[in-house]
């Protein structure tokens, strides 16, 4: 532990909750007994268990010794920062949460483009479609819901030994809306872009009558009474619930309690996480579309490696009602998609106040959008932007503003907050010592609980500070294109969309890589239509994966 003072070392002993001034001293004797640089020792954190209110193996003592050095050397960075009286923390409580505020939702046009639609000879063609073309077909019944369900509950049955990209077939119900839908437009009451299409939710979003597993061995036969609000709002505007996809177990990664979910473009690569599975369907032409979520990553990443459209919105666009909290102050639920403007309608359908998440709140959201590109500021990071991309973004007449982003401790930072509100999300599994079925969050959950609430606040009061930086960025572009920024962002709650930006070579096959855009706060408007300019500039995401490669692996 290199240079820790004795008054960090107390700061960290109290990180375990301990309120005994007697035992303080005397672990911080312990502490202060050791060499300089020496480290925790698994005695120190044995004898903080107790207050804790756990009790570790052997082999955890010494993980948690080993990983509290590094906690303890991103305090000390912490401690280092001018914050000053005035920075109030990230986190803050609204004695009247459930008070929907003003500006209310905006307006998103029902009847997207193409004005007309012709069905395709061969379902596999029909599969591809955006959701754009397929809800032509069904407003204009050139195909039935129930006929479109089918087709899709097909090709999930036939892909997904090979991808691993569903936790439940959610049959019976898919065949029942896609009736109800044709019904009602039948007797003319078409509600929308959405009616009739199928959609796969990410399984930590809640659905009645359907297990919501997380994607972990320890949950995989939980059932919640709740429906998620993104749930309830698709099944209000007619969507038709085709499949629960997986996740990393937890939202980690991509591999949950049946294997690992593939990548279309590369079975023999995973889809990368945590929205795994939504990713690895839409991409492959098994769903209309589908939903993620991200705390950290986990709707950028897979999109990117499976090569959809991906949203992140601003945080707090979206209700989390309903789907497995990781983060309060992180996790965001968002479309994925074979389009932007497919994402730009399912967006329209799922945001907004819903009085049962307190972060949840109305922004206006008006969609189509036509900026005047000759006025639009676009900011790119130096060597965060291919040449072709910003060929083509100068193409669409838009001014290109280089930007400096305020990287600094800020992977660190959200490090330290999702160890933190992880492991309060899962302190139950903790204390009842599961070590199981928890894929890679054990160590994470453990180390949380070592964090003391001074330390987890004052990383807020740093995110504040970070919030302040990316502002002033931002004073001076419309949104910006590419960078690195993965963890700014999600500090941030900036809105970021993903997109296919070219294809290159790996392992023989020709695989996605993408571009992202990120806004300004509520900005999702300009966001997108920025973000399809370029699409349809380019038509990187109409390529589609070779199919007759999803062969399922022969198990020995």
């Amino acid at each position: 532990m290199s240079d820790v003072s004795r008054r960090e070392l107390l700061a960290a002993v109290a990180a375990v909750g301990v309120g005994s001034a007697t035992f303080h001293r005397a672990v911080v004797a312990a502490g202060a007994a050791q060499p300089k640089g020496a480290a925790i020792t698994e005695e120190m954190v044995k004898g903080a268990e107790w207050v804790a209110g756990i009790e570790l193996t052997a082999e955890q003592r010494r993980a948690v010794a080993g990983t509290m050095t590094r906690t303890l050397q991103t305090v000390a960075s912490l401690h280092k920062l001018d914050i000053g009286y005035a920075v109030a923390p990230v986190a803050h409580f609204d004695p009247a949460p459930w008070d929907a505020p003003s500006g209310g939702r905006g307006k998103v046009d029902w009847r997207p483009k193409p004005a007309a639609a012709v069905r395709p000879d061969k379902d596999d063609d029909l599969a591809f479609l955006p959701l754009t073309q397929l809800a032509k077909l069904i407003e204009q019944r050139q195909i039935t819901s129930v006929e479109l369900t089918k087709v899709y509950l097909a090709r999930l049955k036939k892909y997904d030994p090979a991808l691993l990209c569903v936790v439940s077939l959610t049959e019976e119900l898919a065949l029942k809306q896609a009736a109800d839908a044709d019904k009602d437009i039948a007797a003319k009451k078409y509600r929308g872009p959405l009616h009739g299409i199928p959609w796969a939710a990410k399984d930590l979003i809640a659905y009645p009558g359907y297990k919501t597993t997380w994607g972990a061995a320890h949950f995989k036969n939980q059932e919640l009474k709740e429906k998620a609000t993104v749930a309830a709002r698709l099944d209000d505007a007619g969507a038709v619930l085709s499949c629960k996809t997986t996740l990393g177990a937890l939202a980690w990664g991509d591999v949950w309690f049946g294997g690992t979910t593939r990548n279309p473009w590369n079975v023999k690569q995973g889809s990368s996480g945590s929205s795994a599975g939504t990713a690895s369907a839409v991409a492959a032409g098994l769903v209309g579309f589908g939903l993620g979520s991200e705390t950290h990553g986990s709707i950028v990443s897979p999109s990117t490696r499976c090569g959809v459209t991906g949203l992140r919105p601003t945080f707090g666009r979206v209700s989390r009602y309903g789907c497995m909290a990781l983060g309060w102050t992180l996790d965001k639920i968002g479309p994925m998609c074979r389009s932007v403007e497919d994402c730009a309608l399912v967006f329209g359908a799922i945001h907004g106040f819903d009085g049962k998440d307190a972060s949840a709140h109305d922004r206006p959201f008006n969609w189509p959008a036509h900026p005047k590109f000759d006025e639009l500021k676009i900011g790119f990071v130096e060597g965060g932007l291919a040449a072709d991309d910003k060929k083509v973004l100068e193409g669409l007449g838009a001014k290109l503003v280089p930007i400096k982003l305020p990287y600094g401790n800020t992977s660190a930072l959200i490090s330290l907050i999702l160890d933190v509100e992880s492991a309060t999300s899962f302190e139950a599994v903790t204390r009842a010592g599961t070590t199981e079925g928890l894929g890679m969050w054990g160590p994470t959950f453990r180390r949380g609980r070592f964090v003391s609430a001074v330390d987890y606040l004052t990383a807020q009061r740093a995110r504040a500070l970070v919030m302040q930086e990316m502002a002033k960025v931002m004073e001076g572009v419309d949104l910006y294109a590419g960078g690195n920024d993965l963890a700014i962002t999600n500090l941030t709650g900036h809105p970021t969309v993903c997109l296919p930006s070219g294809f290159y070579k790996l392992g023989g096959a020709d695989v996605p890589k993408s571009l992202t855009f990120t806004g300004r706060l509520y900005g999702e408007t300009t966001l997108l239509a920025v973000a399809k300019a370029y699409q349809d500039a380019t038509g990187h995401h109409l390529k589609r994966p070779p199919q007759d490669t999803w062969v399922a692996e022969k198990k020995d």
